[in-house]
This record gives structure tokens, sequence and C-alpha cells, in this order.
């Protein structure tokens, strides 16, 4: 099964760190991602542009709405995310565990659907 890891971090606590903090957070995610890579179970890994080079759409009373940066002000932003594949949710649960983003922020883990709604019977998207 494919779930999905979402790294949920402060972004405003980055630029405040020392260089030598930055090193040893920096190392601490390469570990990371060399341990799952050996494992054999990272399948994708991303991150993000911060939030302030976010823009966000919506469509309102028929008119397309366009906002610079993020939809909503929160806590914590996501930074990125890491597509793992491993036999259920506890082991998924076991590797977000491990990421230092969990140290301090939050790993959200989520299972990754095959397809979509236009790819796949809507019976799957539906409890009727």
């Amino acid at each position: 099964m494919k779930y999905m890891l979402m790294d949920y971090v402060g972004e405003a606590g980055w630029p405040q760190l020392t260089r030598q903090e930055k090193e040893h957070w920096l190392g601490a995610y390469r570990a990371y991602m060399e341990v799952m890579t050996k494992a054999g179970v990272l399948k994708d890994s991303k991150g993000l542009y911060p939030t302030s080079a976010a823009t966000t759409v919506r469509v309102a009373n028929g008119k397309t709405q366009v906002l610079d940066g993020p939809y909503a002000d929160s806590k914590e932003q996501l930074g990125g995310f890491h597509i793992i594949e491993v036999p259920d949710l506890d082991v998924a649960i076991a590797w977000a565990a491990r990421s230092p983003t969990a140290l301090h922020g939050v790993v959200e883990v989520r299972p990754v659907r095959e397809g979509n709604l236009l790819t796949n019977d809507l019976s799957e998207y539906t409890a009727d």
C-alpha cells in the first residue's frame, strides 16, 4: 500500500536557526531519506517552496479569485512530502515517527489511492 507522509512545519522557524542548527537538521533529513531508500520503501519525495510563493485559487459566484499566499494562516505549513510503499498503516506510522519533522512539526500519514474519480468506478468513493 502506498502512503503519503506530509511534513507540516513552522516555516518561520528555519531562518531563525544558526548555520550549525540548519546543518544538523539537514543531516538528519538526509539520513532519514537514505534509510528509507535503502529499505526500498521510498517511492518519491519533494519539498515545497514557502507559502509566500503560493497562489490560492477559488471560484465564488462564477468568478475566479486569485490570492497570493496560502489560503489559511496556521501554525504549521505543508513543507514537503514523501510517497512510501509499505505493507500497512502501522508500518507507515513507524516511518513517520522516524521523520525529523515529527520532532518539531507534524507528519500526516494518508493512504494514496491508485487512480482517481475520473479513472476509477464511482462506487469506490461512495458508501451506497
